[in-house]
């Protein structure tokens, strides 16, 4: 195996382990991704006259017979491979001969990289939306069974206002609609193709067709100037990460609520015993610990948010190596956001308020009560207010 930069130096094998990283276990959620791109990037050289029509359709095919294997799991990504990229080309060249050795003309991995991860980055928004949406149909089905049921409202901890089993859901719902409205945002963003961009740089003296693979891969548009592509490395990655905070402190927030309600002085809902744990040492423990952690995923995704903020802050124009650290914290938190969006709604489903066990203290009405006083004795508010008060505080 030859990866794409050597030049038949020696290398220390200490420093591709080091500077491959994480890349090529990374990396297998981009194979398909690089496929389509490197295919659309073929197909572009061939209409340019830059390769010829019966290479283009050797690589491909061969393309996508390698994209139907590694699905199939025939083939990983191995450290020596370094990367999604030389691992595709290597194994293409060792199928279909030196022919694969045209398809990298015109590209660097600096923008063969970015194209896959913005395609990527385009199905997972809308895939997270989706099961956003699997959320909502949850919180509505609680709503829907039991949503008649009054609760109090609180402020400081305290009974504030008289509120209900609708209200709460309602409330929730509404910000995780937001949600999917910020990942359409997202959508946009990531939707500029940097193809043909190369190191970062163009391609001087290269007749290539930047926008005719904008069409063939569905991009919105092409990115120009070419300068901007690399600078704009990590912004939609941080906008996305942001967003996924957004996102779970929301369902660490439902969790706080529901934690709260769980306890045996609240006594506000029950969980099918399947939704919770143990102890090792105290036998009577039904323990909801999946509430727990959710409440704590927004920990990780804040962490993220801030390591790919930081692996960008003042980097000079131009592409560094910096930037490939972007996706360990940006898949790590994609994944968390798709498992918490799921089980939230798993879990909404095994949940059930329990009415009789609800007790609303009796000053919850005192502001409904000034309001009614307002309207009998067209008196101002704040003296309403005051004759009320009178009647709880002592």
């Amino acid at each position: 195996m030859t990866r794409l930069w050597e030049k038949g130096l020696p290398l220390d094998k200490r420093i591709l382990q080091y500077t491959a990283g994480e890349d090529h276990l990374l990396d297998a959620r981009l194979v398909p991704y690089d496929i389509r791109g490197s295919i659309a990037h073929a197909e572009m050289l061939a209409d340019q006259n830059l390769i010829k029509k019966n290479d283009c359709n050797l690589i491909c095919e061969g393309l996508n017979a390698l994209g139907k294997s590694h699905e199939a799991g025939e083939w990983k990504i191995s450290l020596e491979d370094e990367d999604a990229h030389t691992a595709i080309e290597s194994r293409l060249t060792e199928e279909i001969g030196s022919v694969g050795g045209r398809l990298h003309l015109g590209r660097s991995r600096n923008d063969q990289v970015l194209t896959a991860l913005r395609m990527y980055l385009r199905d997972a928004a809308e895939d997270l939306a989706n099961r956003i949406e699997g959320l909502r149909k949850a919180i509505n089905g609680l709503r829907n069974r039991q949503g008649n049921i009054e609760l109090p409202g609180y402020t400081h901890m305290q009974h504030a206002m008289p509120s209900s089993v609708a209200l709460w859901c309602d409330g929730f719902d509404a910000e995780f609609k937001d949600s999917i409205s910020g990942l359409t945002t997202i959508k946009s963003r990531v939707n500029k193709n940097p193809l043909g961009s190369a190191a970062g740089y163009g391609t001087p003296g290269l007749p290539i067709d930047r926008d005719a693979t904008t069409q063939k891969l569905e991009f919105n548009d092409t990115q120009n100037p070419v300068t901007s592509v690399q600078l704009s490395r990590g912004r939609a990655e941080s906008t996305f990460l942001f967003e996924i905070t957004l996102l779970l402190q929301d369902i660490g927030r439902m969790s706080s609520d529901l934690l709260m309600f769980y306890t045996q002085e609240f006594a506000y809902i029950s969980l099918s015993s399947d939704l919770t744990t143990g102890s090792s040492i105290m036998p009577q423990k039904q323990n909801p610990d999946v509430l727990e952690l959710l409440r704590a995923s927004s920990a990780t995704s804040h962490a993220c948010l801030n390591e790919s903020l930081m692996i960008t802050a003042k980097l000079p124009s131009g592409y560094h190596r910096d930037l490939q650290r972007l996706k360990s914290p940006l898949f790590r938190s994609i994944d968390l956001s798709i498992d918490s969006v799921d089980i939230m709604a798993h879990l909404l489903d095994g949940l059930s308020f329990i009415s009789e066990n609800i007790i609303l203290d009796k000053g919850i009405y005192a502001t409904e009560e000034a309001y009614k006083l307002v309207q009998k004795e067209d008196i101002p508010f704040r003296e309403a207010y005051k004759k009320i008060a009178k009647k709880f505080i002592k």
